[in-house]
């Protein structure tokens, strides 16, 4: 099964089974270079987020060059505002290389879902060698609780192309997106290699938070090189990845997450080169204000 073909089923909303080895040209995650959108999270020297800040208090630089700020909204004022929706994705491994941590992983994430204020749309990938994805409103994500605990683990691990029809689902709309990623990092058998994933990642607006489980890490291991890949995609995206060992560690991994997420801003520009090229610009957000850290995505391709 070609890559164009899985993600044409996860469009109609279908189960994609059975992933092919073949290696595919990378999908093209088109971005509207008239409105860039950032999602941004801005800490003091404390580690504590800040958010009483103005669009004033920003300056955002593509390649260098300063960027008129246009669109501005903090999260905690959300409403009704499209631009500040949250849309939710959650992707959940259950392949054999997660069969020691999967009642943890599931626990993780009926707790995360639980804790979190709901979303305007919730995607949820459960994958193995198999991808299995279900959309949920804001008013039915109750019923996902008891997938999430019937899930059984097995098979070999396609992380790569679930991270990619995710990402194929949520491109064009307007919003928040966040990935809160369950896994252990490794990837057996995806169609879409690893160096592809990254510039699919790089393409996109979305916020990546892996949950890291692991049982240990070894110097050149699968499961430590699996890790720097995680925190690669959280680095790319503006995100951070986390690292429970035991139930005891979630409750204040959700609240960091919930806390990001309430303190986000978005800032939103017209680039001042409109060709779009299709080559990569780099963006780099800064505060007026002395002595603060703002995360945010790495950049975007102008197609």
């Amino acid at each position: 099964m070609g890559l164009s073909h899985l993600l044409a089923l996860a469009l109609l909303g279908l189960d994609v089974k059975d992933v092919a080895q073949q290696a595919p040209s990378p999908p093209v995650f088109a971005v509207d270079t008239e409105v860039v959108n950032l999602t941004v999270a801005v800490r003091d020297q404390g580690g504590n987020l800040v958010t009483d800040l103005g669009p004033d208090d920003f300056l955002i630089l593509e390649d260098g060059r300063p960027q008129v700020v246009q669109v501005f909204g903090r999260a905690h004022e959300a409403g009704q505002d499209e631009v500040l929706g949250l849309d939710l994705g959650l992707l959940m491994d259950t392949s054999t290389s997660m069969l020691e941590e999967l009642k943890l992983s599931q626990e993780a994430a009926v707790r995360f879902l639980e804790t979190i204020p709901r979303a305007r749309e919730l995607l949820t990938i459960f994958f193995d060698d198999e991808i299995r994805l279900s959309r949920y409103d804001s008013e039915n994500q109750q019923g996902l609780f008891g997938r999430i605990h019937a899930a059984k683990g097995g098979g070999n691990t396609a992380l790569y192309d679930a991270i990619t029809v995710y990402l194929s689902r949520i491109e064009g709309s307007a919003g928040r997106k966040v990935l809160v990623l369950f896994t252990d990092g490794e990837d057996t058998v995806s169609d879409v290699k690893r160096s592809e994933l990254v510039q699919i990642v790089r393409s996109s607006a979305v916020t990546i938070y892996p949950i890291a489980f692991s049982k240990g890490l070894r110097p050149g291991s699968p499961t430590l090189l699996a890790r720097a890949f995680l925190q690669q995609l959280a680095d790319l995206t503006g995100g951070e990845v986390f690292t429970p060992s035991t139930s005891r560690d979630l409750p204040r991994i959700y609240q960091k997450i919930l806390d990001a997420l309430s303190a986000q801003y978005v800032l939103g520009f017209t680039s001042d080169r409109q060709a779009r090229d299709g080559k990569y610009r780099k963006l780099k957000v800064r505060v007026r204000r002395e002595g603060l850290k703002v995360r945010h995505r790495a950049g975007y391709y102008a197609r």
